[in-house]
This record gives C-alpha cells, sequence and structure tokens, in this order.
C-alpha cells in the first residue's frame, strides 16, 4: 500500500488504470471516477456482461493483464485479488506509478458525500446495504450505491446517483474498511471470521472498534446490534453517538412481531415512540434485525416513515439471498451465500419454519482456513437439516496446505454425503427431489451453479 494520498490524483482529466475492473466494487468505482471525468483504463481476466457495460460507457477495457496496458496512466488501483506479481502490478512499480487499493479509491471518493452510510458485520451486510438502498431511494435521495452482490433494484450492485449520499458495504477482511470516511458506521455483529488473516476474535473486533472510531466525534454516528455480545463488547467505553438496535430491546426495536407464512410483519419503535409498520417480503428473524438496522440508519438521515416502510416492503432480496431459483420435480430450489456457520443457522433456522416436507442442504465450504477454524460449529449446523450434502471445499485464494476436505465433516455428519465433482452433487439432487422438498444450494464459492444446472434438467 502507498503512503502518497490518492486523492492528489482523483481529479477531471488525471488518467487511471483499473486492474480486474470487472470485479463488483471494482467495475462500479470504475463508473464513479469515470463520472468526474477521469480517463479510465483497465484490465480483467475475462470477458463479462460488467466488462461490455464498461466498454458502453467509453471505457477501455483488456482482458488478460500486461505491463503493455498500463499505457500512460498516472496512477494504478487494484482488486484485492491482484498481487504483487500481477504483471500490471510489478510494471507500474517498475515505471514509479503508484499502486492504490480499491478501498482506498472507495474512501477518497466518499469524503466528497455530505453523508457517507457504511454497513460493515461479519453477517448481513449485503441484505442490509441492499435494504438501505430501497428505503433512501424510496425517499428520492439519489443516492450513489457500491453492494457486495446484485440488487435486483439496481439491476446491478451498484449505482452512480447525484445527490449528497454514498452507501457502501465495508468488509472488515484485510482492514478494508479502515480506509473508509463513514459518517454514519453500521456493525451488524461481530464474529470470529477470516481467521486466515486475523489472529482471533479478540483481533476481529479490535478491526471493528477501529472502524466505529472512523465516524466523526461530534457530528458521526454508530448504529450498533444491542443485541450482539461481542459488538457490546467492541463499543465498551466509546464515546461517539451510538444508536442502538435489536429484537425488543434497543433504541430501535420491534414491538408486535407476527409471521405469516415466514415473513416477519412488526411495529418499529424508537426511543419508546411509535415510528412505523414494517411488513417484509424476505423470512427470518435475522432479516428483522437487518430491517431494523437498516431503519436506524435511514432514520438518522431524516428519512421519513413512509419511505421506510415503502423500501422495505419492496425489498425482495439481494442476488445469492435465499433467492429462489426455480422448481425441480416439484421440489422448491432456493441458493444462498451463507459460508459461516452463524450464518448457515440463521438461513437453516429460516428454511426450517417454512413448512417443507424436508430441507435439503447442500453445502459448500469456503475456503480451508475457514473450515478448519470452525470445523465444530459446521458439524454441528449441518446436522440440522433433513439431509446433507457436501461439496468439496471451494479454494478461492488459497492452497490447501491444512490436508483439510469436506469429506472430513462428511464422517462427522450422521447420514450426510459427500460429492468430489459438482456435477456429481447436482446428479444427487436430481435422484432424490420430490414434492415438498426445499433444496438449498449454499455457500460463497460457485455451488449456485448446481441449483441452476438442476432446474435447467442439466
Amino acid at each position: 500500500m502507498t503512503n502518497i494520498d490518492i486523492t492528489t490524483y482523483l481529479h477531471p482529466g488525471r488518467r487511471a488504470h483499473l486492474v480486474g475492473i470487472g470485479g463488483v466494487s471494482m467495475a462500479p468505482l470504475a463508473e464513479v471516477l469515470h463520472g468526474m471525468g477521469m480517463a479510465i483504463t483497465g484490465s480483467d481476466t475475462r470477458q463479462s456482461d460488467t466488462v461490455k457495460h464498461l466498454r458502453s460507457l467509453g471505457i477501455q477495457v483488456e482482458i488478460g493483464q500486461s505491463a503493455e496496458h498500463l499505457d500512460h496512466c498516472e496512477l494504478v488501483i487494484r482488486t484485492a485479488a491482484a498481487h504483487d506479481d500481477n504483471p500490471e502490478i510489478s510494471g507500474a512499480r517498475a515505471r514509479g506509478i503508484p499502486v492504490f487499493e480499491r478501498a482506498q479509491a472507495w474512501g477518497a471518493i466518499m469524503k466528497r458525500y455530505q453523508n457517507a452510510l457504511c454497513i460493515s458485520g461479519t453477517h448481513g451486510k449485503t441484505t442490509t446495504t441492499s435494504m438501505c438502498t430501497h428505503i433512501i431511494m424510496a425517499a428520492g435521495m439519489d443516492p450513489t450505491v457500491m453492494i457486495g452482490g446484485t440488487l435486483p433494484l439496481l439491476g446491478a450492485g451498484h449505482r452512480v446517483g447525484r445527490g449528497d449520499t454514498i452507501i457502501l458495504e465495508s468488509c472488515e477482511y484485510c482492514n478494508s474498511f479502515l480506509s473508509f470516511f463513514p459518517t454514519i458506521a453500521v456493525i451488524l455483529n461481530v464474529d470470529a471470521d477470516h481467521l486466515d488473516f486475523f489472529k482471533d476474535l479478540q483481533d476481529v473486533e479490535h478491526s471493528f472498534r477501529a472502524f466505529a472510531d472512523l465516524v466523526p466525534e461530534n457530528t458521526g454516528l454508530i448504529v450498533a446490534n444491542r443485541d450482539d455480545a461481542n459488538t457490546m463488547t467492541t463499543l465498551a467505553g466509546e464515546t461517539r453517538r451510538v444508536l442502538t438496535f435489536g429484537l425488543s430491546e434497543g433504541d430501535v426495536h420491534a414491538e408486535h412481531l407476527t409471521y405469516d407464512r415466514g415473513m416477519p410483519e412488526f411495529d418499529v419503535f424508537c426511543r419508546g415512540e411509535f415510528f412505523t409498520h414494517a411488513a417484509l417480503q424476505v423470512p427470518g428473524e435475522h432479516n428483522v434485525r437487518n430491517a431494523l438496522a437498516a431503519t436506524a440508519a435511514c432514520l438518522s438521515l431524516g428519512v421519513p416513515a413512509e419511505a421506510v416502510s415503502r423500501g422495505l416492503s419492496q425489498f425482495r432480496g439481494a442476488g445469492r439471498r435465499f433467492e429462489k431459483k426455480g422448481v425441480y420435480h416439484g421440489a422448491d430450489v432456493y441458493d444462498d451465500y451463507a459460508h459461516h456457520p452463524s450464518e448457515v443457522q440463521a438461513l437453516l433456522t429460516t428454511a426450517m419454519s417454512l413448512g417443507y416436507q424436508r430441507v435439503i442442504c447442500a453445502f459448500q465450504p469456503h475456503t480451508y482456513s475457514r473450515t478448519r477454524a470452525l470445523f465444530d460449529e459446521f458439524v454441528h449446523v449441518l446436522s440440522e437439516p433433513d439431509v446433507t450434502l457436501l461439496a468439496e471445499i471451494y479454494a478461492a485464494r488459497e492452497d490447501n496446505d491444512l490436508g483439510i476436505s469436506s469429506r472430513d465433516l462428511s464422517e462427522r455428519i450422521p447420514g450426510s454425503e459427500y460429492f468430489s465433482t459438482l456435477k456429481s452433487l447436482t446428479q444427487r439432487l436430481g435422484e432424490m427431489a420430490r414434492p415438498g422438498d426445499l433444496i438449498l444450494t449454499v455457500g460463497a464459492g460457485d455451488i449456485y451453479t448446481v441449483g441452476e444446472a438442476l432446474v435447467a434438467g442439466n
């Protein structure tokens, strides 16, 4: 990470090259910088609809990485997946061109907005960021948005607005969110995760506390989960203004909570006063908390109660968050991004309350380090479904130096089955599917392709 201040480069006419420009937070970054009048080029490893879209805006995108792509650029911004041995990164350094992380660029950009709403947490970031987007757009505030997933309302994971508010999903991995400048920092929960980077839970808590402390002393706000003990520990002694949310306790909380076919409905109270009524179109108690967090954040921006109610009622989920893929042999097929035991637990608790005869969970662990560190927790939660099928671990950024496999999980989970390939897993799901089943494909890797292949009959 360079010590040069990136803000000195973010001006009309300056030339930036983005390595990994097709990524979920790199593509919107390219659009925002392009909209500011900068000359943007980029590269990515493959063709995609995102690359086509960027090219349609007049942004030059090369497929494959080469130092020749740097041309006359004055700075390089890289995705976290681009390592120092990437030819464009090493090529830039050889020429003395400064290289910045994408989080540094987003941080510099949010300084230009009056309101920077940053949603953090080990779980629930994408959904809560999406809910905030729905609410703030219902209020007509024309926000700029960056989400780590696809939101149907936007037809993408990002939006470039002209208002004075920016909404960003804010990830703790590699301390990325410590490059941000939030005016409102939301902490949904704090849990031991990304243990390939953090040492332990205390290290994670330290990172989230540093994020909360980025909020301006007198004018900023921290929105925090009253129900999460780790979040409260993280914020102990905090002198900045804190607004809490929780199911039944907290400054913002729910009353008269009921469920209609799994969908929650409740009154939102703020400091003892009725604020609005919420009827969600996404199931589960965890989404009640996400909605309360979004309400607390938007309430502090002066969003009217009607916009909160309407925005929440119109939200029907983000991509890969309990997303219906279709029906196969009478079984409903859904996909979810859950990849930490707490997330899988929340998903399964919801799924098993929906009245299906069987819940079949096809789970793909994400990273060897997470599987090893949270092995017993995975065994516990994956023993709950009626049927558990295990795909091999999705490596993501790692090599298997630990010698661990999903087969190890399967040996500890009664009645579960292990599959070395997604094709064989898809075939097994096809054999067992029947009316009354809920089939869940679960994980942060490419397990979603299983559900897609199943409903397509492939």
